[in-house]
């Protein structure tokens, strides 16, 4: 897992996998997931990150599960017929 801050926008982008995206869903507002060509989640980006997570590196998961967007994740990966792995 790779994360990467683009402070010029305020977004973050974990990187999950080193696989392309080939489609991407809005699971909540300034959240998006992108899935591969399999439909596995391969990256998620976060738009106005410094206002949702910690972006020291401190607690940045449980930033996300306090924010609900862990619920988000299964739904846009139960959405696609998808069980994620780590994701239960």
């Amino acid at each position: 897992m790779r994360l990467s801050y683009y402070e010029e926008t305020d977004s973050l982008y974990i990187d999950l996998a080193e696989k392309p995206s080939v489609d991407s869903r809005e699971a909540a507002l300034g959240i998006v997931l992108d899935f591969d060509e399999a439909g596995l989640l391969v990256g998620i980006d976060i738009d106005q990150a410094s206002t949702l997570v910690d972006l020291d590196g401190n607690g940045l998961l449980m930033d996300l599960v306090n924010q609900d967007l862990y619920a988000s994740f299964q739904e846009g990966a139960e959405a696609k017929g998808l069980r994620q792995e780590g994701m239960d």
